[in-house]
């Protein structure tokens, strides 16, 4: 068995986690001209989460913690690395480009880091 690969016949119950995919968008006023950026909600998935490490250091005498997860949800199409996931009032990071499994059109592996 390889590590990190999943089995395809994946068991719905393991995508069980609501998520929500936002897209940085220009906020314009009537006159079209733009006043801001706002991320607002692009897409709905169910995902199943992984954690794969959870570091803590201590930078300018604060201390941070970062947790880097993996989100895999079934295919979708439009899904980049400039959007974020919102997960139960918890905004993540996307840190790479999703990743087509297999390149099966079946399910996408999206590497996060959590905001804090």
């Amino acid at each position: 068995m390889q590590p990190f690969k999943y089995n395809p016949n994946y068991n719905s119950g393991s995508f069980r986690h609501r998520i929500t995919f936002l897209k940085l968008e220009s906020l314009k006023d009537e006159l079209g001209q733009e006043i801001g950026k706002d991320w607002i909600e692009y897409k709905k998935a169910w995902a199943m989460i992984k954690t794969l490490k959870g570091s803590e250091y201590v930078n300018a005498g604060s201390e941070r913690a970062t947790i880097t997860s993996r989100f895999v949800i079934h295919y979708t199409e439009g899904i980049t690395a400039e959007m974020r996931i919102k997960y139960n009032n918890r905004i993540f990071d996307i840190i790479e480009p999703p990743i087509n499994d297999d390149e099966a059109d079946k399910t996408l592996t999206i590497l996060v880091k959590e905001k804090r």
